[in-house]
């Protein structure tokens, strides 16, 4: 970590995992006259510095809502180019993720994308699967709902598959049947551009997540606007369902 970052940041308790919902690209792109693809273009400038500081000050996890489930019903013409942007994207980054030891992840229901883009982003994967540092998750083509309900009727398959019997059935096991098995629930989820809603983004991982909410549009949130973010997480206290008292005396 850097000495300034090190300066801006209150004390140790750094998030293991942070979630952000990206939003505000095509409001940012309006206020300036732009088309909304620019302010998709200017938002990826904001991935590429939050991933930096998130592997510089210590953050393992990073889940980005890249694109949802709904947002399929947006003009043909944003879609196609989302997808063009994406894949472009990817292939350029990739390998900056990889030289600097960032593991790159992939959570949602790819079968729906094109061809192209999935074959780069499953690149992108095997291609980081073996790095140590931040792993960087994008929800592509996610939906909370439809997560649940996925993990609901692979657990009942198991079940009358004779796999497993219903009293094993339990927070942590369905945990393990989310498309984020063996990654951690958030410990702080951002949600950007002013709106107050999660948008079925992590539902059941974000019980006990704390949430953070900030007018910036995505493109003009970089370093300083998640270093408020923590500092802001660092400054609550996270009881889980106990009293003040308990965690003191832990």
């Amino acid at each position: 970590m850097s000495n300034s970052l090190r300066d801006k940041i209150l004390d140790g308790n750094i998030p293991n995992h942070i979630a952000i919902i990206m939003d505000g690209n095509g409001r940012w792109a309006r206020d300036r006259s732009l088309p909304r693809i620019a302010g998709h273009r200017e938002g990826i400038n904001s991935v590429r510095e939050i991933t930096r500081v998130c592997g510089e000050i210590g953050v393992n996890y990073l889940t980005l809502y890249t694109f949802s489930t709904e947002n399929w019903r947006r003009p043909p013409s944003e879609v196609k180019a989302l997808m063009s942007l994406l894949l472009k994207t990817i292939n350029i980054e990739v390998k900056e993720l990889h030289k600097n030891n960032v593991q790159f992840k992939i959570i949602g229901e790819l079968e729906s994308l094109p061809k192209s883009t999935v074959n780069g982003l499953k690149n992108g994967e095997e291609l980081t699967s073996q790095n140590s540092g931040l792993n960087l998750c994008l929800a592509i083509n996610y939906g909370s709902r439809k997560e649940i309900l996925d993990a609901v009727k692979l657990t009942i398959a198991k079940i009358q598959n004779g796999e497993l019997k219903i009293d094993q059935v339990d927070e942590a096991f369905f945990s393990q049947q989310l498309y984020t098995k063996n990654i951690p629930d958030p410990d702080l989820m951002i949600r950007t551009s002013g709106e107050y809603r999660l948008s079925n983004f992590l539902l059941w991982q974000s019980a006990y997540t704390e949430i953070y909410m900030t007018d910036a549009y995505w493109p003009n949130f970089r370093e300083q606007q998640l270093i408020d973010s923590i500092n802001d997480y660092q400054n609550r206290e996270r009881r889980f369902g106990k009293v003040s008292d308990q965690i003191k005396k832990l």
